[in-house]
């Protein structure tokens, strides 16, 4: 007999010869002898209680950060983990390779992987907690199998209703077994509710791109809400950080530096979100943040791939839903390694990205650019504020032109119109710039 079916006959009262209505409701109802039993009532008891051993035995009761993931700088093995509490009620948490007699600290390793984490969690909380779910709930389109469940409930809430009239069940029988009937009914037609507001979602991999502009544009001009609207590593709880890392992470390679000092040489995130990242990436819908000088200052900016022109004026429009965003182009000189940017110290930039396809050049010596940009002094368009941190705006097709299949192969024409739509985007900051002087 296979595991599972062991485990079936320990959980379940039906293997003993009793059985229990309404098992996940408040109110359970539980018949004694219904059936013949396959083991005695005092040998399944039994287990109940050996099970509850079981599980105190193997229950965790610390949480590694990094459990199975940190290879030794030595020998490269995997590193066991150890954790002490003192006096005071702290636990301290380390990592040994017990060959070469290495110790590590947990909280040294976190420092370091701070800067590996931020990337993580924000596409973790955009893309698996907020459009993807919501994407799968389309896809499943589970309102088909619901609205039979509703059907079957509808059914048993009639003959529960026979019952009572035919004299099978008295009124507190009826009562009873109506309430969980009905909640179960009411639930599933929340459901069916969702499922018809998820039919009408159109989620694409512009969405996430848009909401990461929204929640970088956030963080500029309102740092103090976005920081309440935004859950950080800081407020991870243990449990919530390591199972973050077990997802992501596949190991950490340590490495040693001065004075036999260890630090964090490489971090090796597993392919099943390695390749949906790097594809977002590379069809330009998802950013990535490098180091640039801007002025004389070194900061971090947004980058991302190219996307047509078409795209862009897309994505542009529908963020001046909700902010009044610029947009300008400038020129970004590959032998240099510079561009040039016109009043960056009363923008602040949001996003690069090139608005010429780069990768199908022969020669590359300079690269037309596209910048994304919100003013110091800007706040958001809504009436009600609260709204930038919770909503998408909705998406705008700003193309003022269509193209057909013989269009789209007359190269000038094309590049013609796709000159237009940009300065149709350009001409509107010229014009806004003039009424503010």
């Amino acid at each position: 007999m296979e595991r599972f079916n062991y485990i079936k006959i320990l959980s379940n009262e039906i293997y003993k010869g009793d059985f229990v209505h309404g098992k996940r409701t408040n109110n359970p109802t539980y018949y004694e002898n219904v059936v013949e039993p396959l083991i005695s009532k005092e040998l399944w008891e039994e287990c109940q209680v050996q099970k509850k051993r079981n599980s105190r035995n193997y229950k965790r009761d610390k949480d590694y950060l990094f459990l199975q993931k940190l290879k030794c700088p030595k020998c490269q093995r995997i590193l066991g983990g150890n954790a002490t509490r003192k006096e005071n009620g702290n636990v301290y948490y380390y990592y040994q390779c017990h060959d070469c007699k290495i110790t590590i600290r947990e909280k040294d390793i976190e420092k370091e992987f701070d800067n590996f984490i931020e990337d993580i969690q924000e596409y973790d909380a955009v893309v698996n907690q907020t459009l993807l779910p919501m994407i799968q709930t389309k896809l499943e389109n589970p309102k088909e199998k619901l609205i039979k469940e509703l059907k079957k409930q509808q059914q048993k809430q009639e003959r529960i209703r026979k019952a009572y009239v035919n004299g099978s069940f008295t009124i507190k029988e009826y009562d009873e077994e109506k309430e969980i009937v009905d909640k179960t009914i009411s639930s599933i037609e929340t459901k069916i509710r969702n499922c018809e507001v998820c039919n009408e979602l159109k989620f694409t991999p512009e969405d996430i791109l848009i909401k990461r502009d929204i929640d970088y544009i956030n963080k500029i001009v309102y740092p103090k809400e976005h920081e309440e609207n935004t859950y950080v590593w800081e407020d991870y709880s243990r449990k919530e950080k390591a199972d973050l890392i077990m997802r992501y992470v596949d190991n950490v390679e340590l490495e040693y530096y001065r004075d036999n000092q260890v630090r964090i040489g490489e971090v090796n995130f597993r392919e099943s979100i390695c390749k949906p990242c790097n594809d977002l990436y590379d069809a330009g819908y998802l950013d990535k943040k490098d180091y640039a000088i801007l002025g004389c200052v070194g900061t971090k900016l947004r980058f991302s791939e190219y996307l047509p022109i078409e795209k862009v004026s897309e994505i542009v429009f529908t963020l001046r839903q909700f902010y009044n965003v610029g947009y300008f182009e400038a020129t970004y000189y590959y032998d240099n390694k510079v561009m040039f940017f016109n009043d960056y110290q009363n923008r602040n930039i949001v996003r690069i990205f090139p608005i010429e396809d780069y990768k199908k050049m022969d020669k590359i010596d300079r690269i037309q650019l596209g910048v994304i940009y919100i003013g110091n002094d800007e706040k958001c368009l809504l009436d009600n504020e609260e709204e930038v941190f919770t909503t998408i705006p909705e998406r705008t097709n700003c193309r003022v032109y269509e193209l057909d299949e013989e269009t789209k192969n007359k190269k000038l024409e094309s590049i013609e119109k796709a000159k237009q739509l940009r300065e149709k985007i350009l001409n509107r900051d010229d014009k806004v710039s003039q009424e503010q002087r």
